[in-house]
């Protein structure tokens, strides 16, 4: 799974790694210690809203981790959908619409995952080689407030949530699953484009990722608790 994550990189660093047309919203503070329900920062391609026929522009924008379908009665029901498989991605119905045409990346420096050693949990801290940030796969949602008025700016819950995939190479042994990392280039602009909707071809898009390969190492347990925060959590433990 992934439940919780590093972002340290600025808008302006973001935008210019995924080749981002608009900035939407404040910058947030860099946080080595990301967790659910917070606000994340996505990319994704959407057209604009009063123009909807318009080709879609790609876009670095907020939204809160924890996916909150657009049916959904109670917004609570987020915090039990931060990842969801692949392998069931295009047949859950929280999961099936966004699948096909509200796709994104959530950018991050790396993620943690705990490991059982001698019946402890340990933390490793997963990053790729070049330390680029990784680009995981996720879906958005948006969610109107019925209370509110149609007209106003904060009527719509921006959401999100990680696709995750079985662990492989050195990632494998210290937890079963794994963010689905998208490679840059040509298989990162398909998954954003928005016009590929076919349930078949996004299969075979998901069909064609490439096993992600990260880099893991032992980090301390100060990570364990959300009020930490700091580039100290990245800190390798000897």
């Amino acid at each position: 799974m992934c439940g919780r994550y590093a972002s340290t990189q600025t808008d302006a660093e973001l935008a210019a790694a995924f080749h981002v047309a608009e900035v939407i919203g404040e910058e947030p503070e860099p946080s080595w210690n990301v967790a659910p329900t917070q606000q994340v920062r996505a990319v994704l391609e959407r057209a604009p809203k009063d123009e909807p026929e318009a080709p879609a522009a790609r876009l670095l924008r907020p939204a809160r981790w924890g996916l909150v379908p657009s049916w959904a009665k109670d917004t609570k029901i987020g915090s039990k959908m931060i990842n969801a498989r692949v392998e069931t991605l295009l047949a859950k119905p929280a999961f099936k619409a966004a699948a096909k045409r509200r796709r994104c990346v959530i950018p991050a420096d790396g993620y943690y995952e705990w490991m059982t050693i001698d019946n402890k949990k340990v933390p490793f801290f997963l990053h790729a080689a070049d330390d680029q940030p990784l680009a995981m796969a996720g879906l958005y949602e948006l969610r109107p407030d019925p209370d509110q008025p149609e007209d106003k700016p904060n009527r719509w819950l921006w959401t999100c949530t990680v696709i995750t995939t079985t662990a492989t190479d050195t990632t494998g042994h210290i937890h079963d699953r794994s963010p689905l990392v998208i490679p840059p280039g040509d298989l990162l602009d398909a998954w954003l484009d928005p016009t590929l909707d076919d349930p078949d071809d996004v299969q075979t898009l998901i069909n064609s990722l490439p096993e992600p390969h990260l880099e893991p190492y032992e980090v301390s347990t100060a990570v364990n608790s959300v009020r930490n925060n700091g580039p100290h959590l990245l800190t390798p433990v000897s």
